[in-house]
């Protein structure tokens, strides 16, 4: 059943790097931040892009995943009505880090947290597509929030980094998903989660704010001149 919120919630979708905490955790936590102060929703709805080469379009975990922080269950009636359309193998979540990332996040801010994990290999705009009508509809009746995990450009000069960076994001926060895709595709820029950006661009009736842009140089100090770029952004649905 779903549980009761102190307060009206407005956010529907957020984005979150994934990189390694030294290097991106600082940006992420502007994400779980404004989610705390804008109330807990039922579900959150992780998607990251596929590492590994699994072999899905989409796949789905069903098993809790474990972090330093405990076990983070998943909310079985979604993952339920999903396993309709979509695979089912937490094998395929073995190694990959974009989810996984997410979690102790998550877990620190909402002890109680049921989560939907889900990997994503075909990050096409036709497969984004399928994937949130998917979301919208097995989540219907609970109060979620969808997360896509994404780094941005990767090991480019840090100048190249912000202007790819800046274009990508000004897209996001245009609601532009058509204009991201050919961004990333037309200028070849490395966005290794443009597909579960482009998920939680297509949650309805949702307009986004650019949280806070920045560069492995910025957390780590080296290699001015081969950084990888991160955004934090958050999505507001439009008031009835």
């Amino acid at each position: 059943m779903p549980r009761e919120c102190g307060n009206e919630r407005r956010l529907t979708a957020a984005i979150a790097p994934h990189a390694g905490y030294k290097a991106s955790g600082m940006n992420a936590a502007h994400v779980y931040k404004e989610i705390a102060e804008d109330g807990l929703p039922d579900v959150y709805v992780i998607v990251g892009p596929d590492h590994y080469g699994i072999p899905y379009d989409v796949v789905l975990c069903s098993e809790a995943y474990m972090t330093p922080l405990g076990a983070c269950t998943v909310h079985n009636d979604i993952i339920k009505k999903m396993r309709k359309n979509i695979p089912d193998d937490v094998r395929a979540h073995k190694f990959d880090h974009s989810v996984e990332v997410q979690i102790p996040f998550i877990q620190y801010i909402d002890p109680n947290a049921q989560i939907v994990p889900i990997l994503m290999s075909d990050q096409t705009k036709e497969c984004a597509e399928f994937l949130s009508n998917v979301i919208s509809e097995a989540c219907s009746g609970y109060d979620h929030i969808v997360i896509g995990s994404s780094d941005l450009s990767h090991y480019v000069p840090k100048d190249i980094a912000l202007n790819e960076g800046k274009e990508v994001m000004d897209k996001v926060c245009n609601s532009d998903v058509k204009g991201m895709y050919d961004s990333v595709y037309d200028r070849k820029i490395t966005t290794c989660g443009y597909g579960p950006m482009a998920v939680a661009m297509m949650t309805n009736g949702s307009q986004a704010k650019l949280l806070k842009y920045s560069d492995s140089h910025d957390s780590l100090g080296v290699e001015r001149n081969s950084v990888v770029g991160y955004a934090s952004a958050v999505f507001r649905g439009k008031k009835d």
